[in-house]
């Protein structure tokens, strides 16, 4: 029971000798307050200014992820683009080049028959005027 008596008187001096001290600070002026934060409950302005912080920092990167999309995007789309532009100016020339061939190929062979028929209608005149020739 002594023990227990004497631990107590003693704690009870080091709490005094601390309050003591509190108080000496106090009256000479120096007010030192330290808030100490609860073990259960956060501080709001900590977490305020880190909420703050995320946001610009996940905001910074949404808008750059944001526009590397869009420039790959658009320069994606701009080569297809040119891509089937070509693709459709050698469809529309190979076209044209075959509408002229066989264009060119029809008339060469018209012009072949004709040519043919002069030819006959040479033959006969020669024949014709051979035959007047010996009458």
């Amino acid at each position: 029971m002594y023990t227990l008596l004497s631990l107590f008187f003693i704690s009870l001096s080091g709490i005094l000798i601390m309050v003591g001290r509190k108080l000496a600070i106090v009256q000479s002026g120096e007010i030192l307050t330290k808030e100490y934060p609860h073990p259960f409950i956060a501080d709001f302005q900590k977490i305020k200014s880190i909420t703050l912080i995320g946001i610009k920092r996940y905001g910074y990167l949404s808008i750059v992820s944001i526009i590397r999309f869009h420039v790959k995007s658009t320069n994606l789309l701009r080569d297809k683009y040119q891509e089937i532009k070509n693709k459709l100016k050698d469809k529309i020339w190979q076209s044209q080049n075959e509408n002229i061939k066989s264009e060119m190929q029809g008339v060469s062979n018209f012009l072949k028959t004709i040519s043919d028929y002069k030819k006959k209608i040479k033959e006969i005149k020669d024949r014709i005027s051979k035959e007047e020739e010996n009458l």
